[in-house]
């Protein structure tokens, strides 16, 4: 079946309530594993995410055709519609104890799983790490050579289909405890300090010129720390969450973790 006709079928039975093959929602999945499809595309030279709603609805379908089925891993059991991946080391693949990716997953060759979760329809490129607790939520589109440090929480974009997921480029590095929700882009090498929180109602501002840039939009190769912008109130003068642009760095050049924590430290930040 060619990807219009899969695309027609599904959109007919998500929207229509019209009869779905289950063939056609196991190619999905297959194809999102081998990375033949994606949900989302991103357009770096023109800065769009370009979402292809079918494979969502496909995803979404699946929760309400597939039954429930008990899979276990040693003494662990779970129970649930969609079941985990168990080909990751055919994928090249490095998944310590702890570390749980559903079907539907893309995995490049070499990403690294610390006890971590890694959700249905997200994508995680070549050579990344996704460190101990952190979380790729479903949908999410994480790049090559990225770091995903502890605790790091990358939201998760289902519903509804046209919503753009997270987006995470190629070679940045996200700190302990980051969070990046509701459809926001960290950018290609771009530095993401500990603790910072990313969404589109948070505004990022250049230290260095004062101008606040694209909310939910870490521009490429640069570093961000978790800043307060203050604001007047009737009540008084109270500072309200802001992310502070502090460097940029030169593209194209690795991250090298040492003198990240030096500049980040220079300004009360952390990896």
């Amino acid at each position: 079946m060619t990807e219009d006709a899969r695309a027609a079928s599904v959109h007919g039975a998500f929207a229509h309530g019209e009869p779905i093959d289950t063939a056609v929602l196991v190619s999905v999945f297959e194809d999102l594993e081998r990375g033949a499809l994606r949900v989302a595309s991103v357009d770096w030279d023109e800065g769009r995410v370009v979402v292809h709603e079918w494979v969502k609805e496909a995803i979404l379908l699946s929760f309400g055709h597939w039954p429930l089925v008990e899979s276990e891993a040693g003494p662990l059991t779970w129970v649930d519609r969609i079941p985990l991946r168990r080909d990751l080391a055919e994928a090249r693949v490095r998944a310590v104890p702890g570390a749980i990716v559903r079907r539907g997953t893309y995995l490049g060759a070499g990403v690294t799983l610390m006890p971590s979760f890694v959700n249905v329809g997200a994508s995680v490129g070549e050579s990344t790490m996704v460190d101990t607790w952190a979380t790729v939520g479903s949908c999410a589109q994480i790049g090559a050579r990225v770091h995903l440090s502890g605790g790091v929480g990358i939201g998760g974009v289902l519903e509804p289909p046209q919503a753009a997921p997270v987006v995470v480029g190629d070679d940045a590095f996200v700190g302990s405890r980051a969070i990046v929700v509701e459809g926001s882009i960290v950018g290609r090498g771009a530095v993401v300090a500990a603790g910072a929180v990313v969404t589109p109602t948070i505004p990022i501002i250049d230290v260095a010129t004062g101008d606040e840039l694209e909310r939910g939009r870490v521009p490429d190769w640069s570093v961000v720390v978790p800043g307060t912008r203050e604001r007047r109130w009737p009540g008084g003068t109270f500072g309200l969450a802001a992310l502070l642009v502090i460097a940029r760095l030169p593209e194209g050049e690795r991250h090298e973790k040492a003198a990240l924590n030096d500049l980040l430290r220079a300004h009360g930040g952390a990896l």
